[in-house]
């Protein structure tokens, strides 16, 4: 095996390799397709340690029926001493058992590679843009951008472990009407900072002490120049800089849940560059904008409904189910025109977008799809590559304390940000428990949950894992006795049951970035957990079964070895997510 190539990717080549000498013995045609090949565990761990459906799918290019290609190529597998047993079930499935020296490999291969163990070429260099968190400049960071923001950076970090370029970014929302408000607020905060007796905040403002701050450095930078000048003078000035301290507020607040941005694009930057202009009229020139009549909305009725003609994107083309206006009718860009302009301007650095989105934004999905659909499809007409683009719905998540929900509003200043949270139950509780469930599933963050010490609480139980590895490898080097590979032909069945177990873990990386999911990390390292606990378990009643086995150094060392790259393959894994691999508990 290659440096990289693990086992599954191994017993994959020689299936490779025997359908092969089958084209030159001609039982299969020269050039047969061999795409929809699988090599794969069984369902049902009984039947093997690995099946294939080669025959089941080549069959009719051989002109024969499955059972009987599969005949032939179990007559090759046979041959291999890797391969203990290869047998026909079904119609024409083959599983295979493999022999144990393929497994005693594999954990060489886990201790050679150790950080890189699980890392693919899959991507293969694709740029991937990945936007996440995006939450307005509007206050710090609440629980309701949590869940977005670790399943953006868990699936940011899992492509480019599987091969891809990863680039992160955060996109500011600061043109829209909100940030006048905010602007509005932090003049506010201004005058009580000069002394001024505010009185309640004004509805419609922002009332959250986090703006105090922001009010007095106003103050002390410009003294009492904007006391009673027009808003105009003050709101563009004042809008910049309570925008810029929000911005820093989320990047600290980020930087708690260990979250970095590549890239912070700015829609005010993206509109005054005239970016939306220049998507307009590249979308006029490939005729995927008209001028037209919107429909009346639903519910509205012909009375109280005037009809305006709006520059109108094509989006019923691309499946949605109206064309969708671009610009308002007093000229300015719609929300959905400004997002489309800047989704091409991701599309100019990336070969493929994703956006990690709330689910309350679902009812946009298709027309903003239905725009980048459109931008690659212009694309192939000049010659370029379509984009890739995917939309990753996140639901909210339900802040519980003592079985109650906390209300979360930044208008009221009520909230509980995602700091104070970060700050009680610590961030790899707060990463890992945000990927404990998909993430179009609903999800309760009960405190007392996610701190408790058992085996319900996938944090612990994992972490606890990697705990009692890290202090047996201790306790280990305390009686003379380190991780030896010399005689791992001691390790029997149940010991490399659990190397079966860890060895899943390049499969579950590729097939977890393929579907963008990285909650399936999350669900392997828990499987892992628990088949590393059953096996220490053995121990408390067999004494022999346990990883140091007293007179016996050559089997101690044999097992604190296994011990050491269940270790390695939780510290991978735990890496994905964010969450640090603790070393005691």
């Amino acid at each position: 095996m290659s440096d990289r190539k693990t086992l599954h990717a191994a017993f994959a080549a020689k299936v490779d390799a025997v359908l092969a000498a089958l084209e030159t013995e001609g039982a299969l045609p020269a050039g047969t397709s061999r795409a929809h090949v699988a090599v794969e565990p069984p369902r049902d761990a009984s039947h093997g340690d690995l099946a294939t459906n080669a025959a089941m799918v080549l069959a009719k290019q051989a002109a024969t029926n499955p059972r009987a290609l599969a005949e032939k190529i179990v007559e090759h597998l046979q041959r291999d001493v890797e391969i203990e047993s290869a047998e026909i079930a079904g119609p024409g499935f083959i599983n295979m058992r493999l022999a144990d020296a393929a497994w005693r490999r594999e954990l060489n291969a886990i201790a050679r590679l150790g950080g890189d163990y699980g890392r693919s070429v899959l991507g293969q260099g694709q740029r991937v843009n990945i936007e996440y968190v995006s939450a307005n400049p509007t206050g710090p960071m609440h629980m309701g951008h949590c869940r977005g923001a670790v399943v953006g950076d868990a699936l940011a970090a899992l492509l480019e472990f599987a091969g891809h370029t990863v680039i992160r970014e955060y996109y500011v929302n600061d043109a829209g009407a909100q940030v006048d408000v905010l602007a509005r607020s932090a003049h506010l905060r201004y005058l009580e900072a000069l002394g001024d007796d505010i009185g309640a905040i004004p509805e419609g403002l922002y009332p959250g002490d986090y703006l105090k701050p922001v009010g007095e450095a106003l103050a002390a930078e410009f003294g009492d120049s904007y006391r009673d000048r027009p808003e105009s003078e003050w709101l563009p000035l004042f809008r910049e800089r309570a925008v810029a301290a929000m911005m820093a507020l989320i990047r600290e607040d980020l930087a708690l849940l260990g979250i970095h941005h590549d890239v912070f694009a700015s829609e005010a930057e993206l509109q005054k560059a005239g970016k939306p202009e220049a998507a307009e009229a590249w979308l006029r020139q490939h005729d995927l904008v008209y001028d037209g009549l919107l429909e009346a909305p639903k519910g509205k009725t012909p009375e109280d409904w005037e009809p305006v003609e709006l520059p109108l994107f094509r989006s019923t083309r691309f499946g949605d189910d109206q064309d969708r206006p671009i610009r308002k009718s007093d000229g300015k860009w719609t929300y959905f025109g400004a997002d489309l302009a800047y989704h091409m301007q991701k599309a100019e650095s990336a070969d493929a977008l994703i956006d990690i989105w709330g689910a309350d934004h679902a009812g946009t999905v298709k027309r903003i799809k239905a725009a980048v659909a459109a931008l690659s499809e212009g694309q192939s007409e000049e010659g370029g590559k379509p984009i890739p683009f995917d939309v990753k719905l996140v639901q909210m998540v339900q802040l519980l304390r003592g079985g109650e929900p906390v209300k979360m509003s930044k208008r009221s200043g009520t909230f509980v940000t995602l700091a104070d949270v970060v700050r009680e139950v610590g961030k790899d509780v707060v990463r890992f428990t945000m990927l404990t469930r998909k993430p179009e599933a609903q999800m309760d963050f009960d405190f007392a949950k996610v701190v408790e010490a058992s085996k319900d609480n996938p944090v612990f139980y994992v972490q606890y894992a990697h705990a009692r590895i890290s202090s047996t490898l201790r306790k280990g080097a305390a009686e003379g006795v380190e991780p030896s590979a010399s005689a791992l032909d001691r390790l029997g069945a149940e010991e490399l049951s659990l190397v079966k177990q860890a060895a899943q873990f390049p499969r579950v990386v590729e097939a977890a970035a393929q579907a963008r999911e990285p909650h399936r990390i999350a669900f392997f390292l828990y499987d892992l957990a628990a088949a590393f606990h059953a096996y220490w378990n053995l121990g408390n009643d067999d004494p022999a079964k346990r990883f140091i086995v007293a007179q016996d150094a050559e089997l101690t060392a044999a097992r604190l070895f296994l011990a050491a790259q269940i270790g390695q393959v939780v510290r991978n894994g735990l890496a994905l997510l964010g969450v640090e691999a603790v070393e005691e508990m």
